[in-house]
Formats: structure tokens, sequence, C-alpha cells
């Protein structure tokens, strides 16, 4: 199956004019497209399927709760799949069934071990009090930003420990995670290297890595294509293609056309 990835778009203050990948299949939207969900409508329409992971700052300003059920209803309007702690099948070109789980993931601040926990979760208040969150009428903080994260781990893992049905027509050939939040220090952006803040957004999920095939993420706002070994079997590709914000130059590189193959 050959995919289109777009994400980190901010369209809420950025200029981007989204346009289909010749060739691909499908579009995966990896969260951060617009934190006013007006951006969303650019993508009505399109020529093959969508699936929508959401991001941190499709939350800004808004009951959690609340926004994850606007956005559900929003991309259900717009014929979108949304996918949370959700999985579904899909079939490619090539007739091989991929099996796709979604899941924003969000950060449980262990990138650095329960040693560096406390520190992480300090350089995530910044972040945490600019979007603004609440939930249940209290702020979005850290220890509820975590809880949220233990929940999508929990369920990556059970579902990443499935093996496929017997059943032809239920079984899957290939495994694709997408996140919104990365799964491995590896993704870490480079002008910043590994520090409390880094925290925020990579997880240390490199155990669950190698039980896919193939892992889109966002929220870093640089571009990776990595491979991690895994043993008996072809190494796992994890992939980011975030385009950024151009006062800071990050768009420099970014290629929206770019078709990725699982």
């Amino acid at each position: 199956m050959k995919l289109q990835l777009l994400s980190d778009l901010h369209l809420e203050t950025e200029t981007f004019d989204p346009e289909p990948a010749p060739g691909a299949e499908l579009l995966v939207l990896a969260g951060d497209i617009d934190s006013r969900w007006d951006g969303y409508r650019r993508f009505a329409g399109w020529p093959v399927p969508v699936l929508v992971v959401a991001g941190n700052h499709e939350f800004d300003g808004r009951d959690f709760d609340a926004a994850s059920a606007g956005l559900r209803e929003l991309c259900a309007r717009l014929n979108f799949t949304l996918l949370e702690r959700e999985t579904c099948v899909l079939t490619g070109a090539d007739g091989r069934r991929v099996r796709v789980l979604g899941s924003t993931r969000w950060s449980d601040f262990d990138l650095f071990g329960a040693a560096g926990r406390a520190r992480a979760e300090r350089a995530a208040a910044y972040y945490l009090r600019l979007m603004a969150t609440t939930r249940h009428g209290q702020p979005f903080d850290a220890p509820a930003v975590r809880e949220e994260s233990l929940r999508c781990r929990d369920w990556l893992t059970l579902e990443l420990q499935r093996r496929p049905p017997s059943a032809q027509q239920d079984a899957w050939d290939r495994t694709l995670v997408i996140t919104h939040f990365a799964p491995s220090l590896r993704s870490a952006d480079p002008r910043y290297g590994a520090q409390p803040g880094t925290a925020s957004f990579c997880n240390a999920d490199d155990d669950l890595i190698a039980r896919a095939d193939v892992w889109l993420h966002g929220h870093l706002h640089c571009r990776h294509d990595y491979l991690v070994d895994r043993p008996a079997s072809r190494a796992t590709r994890v992939v980011c293609q975030a385009r950024g914000v151009a006062h800071k130059g990050e768009h420099a590189g970014f290629d929206p056309g770019r078709v990725i193959e699982v």
C-alpha cells in the first residue's frame, strides 16, 4: 500500500495548499493539522481514503473529552476515519492487507526512565499551559497527560501482541502504527538534542516498534526516515513527515507529495 503522510501543518497560522500525491492510495493526517479544525475541510473530497490521528494542538483551549467527540464528529461529516486507540484493516492495490493501529499516544514522560520523569513533567508545564486544555474542569496537566498516555501505551501493547486470525477475511499481511507523538529518542529534533523537554515529544516505545512493519508519527517539526532492526524479520521503518512552521525555516526540505510504501 502506498500512502501520503502529512502532519504538523499548523494551518491556524501557516499557508499551505494540500494536493494529492500521485500514486498514493491513502492519506494519513498525523496530527497538528489545524488547532481551529478549519483546515480539515481542505481535505474534503480527497480522491483516496483519509485516516486521522489527532495531535496535541487539536485540543488547544478545549475540554479534552468534548474535543475528542467534536473532532470525531467533524471527521465523520468529512468522510474521514479518526483512529484513537482503534484499528482498521485496509487492502492495498497489491492485494496485501494492512492492519492500521492509530492513537495520539501522548507523553508518559518516561523517555529517560522513572528517575527523569519529574524533570520531564516540569519541562512540559510550559507547553501545557499554552495548550490550555482542561478535563473534568481541571487543567490537562502533566499527570493527566501521563494518565492518558499510559492508556494509549497499554492499548498499543495489547494490539501489537495479537496474531492474525486464522480466518482469511480477517487476516492481515502488514502492521502499520500511526501516532502523533514519536516512539523513540531516535526521532528527537537534532536542533535541541536530548533534554528533559524532549520527553514531551518522544516516548520510549522502542520495545513496541519491532512489533510493527511501519510506524508513522508527527509532532517533531523535522523529518525522519530510519530503520529499527528486529530479529528474523525485515527491519521496521519509522517515518516522520512533519512540515513545521515557515518562520523558523522548518518547512525547508518538506516534500508533501512524497509517497511511503507499507
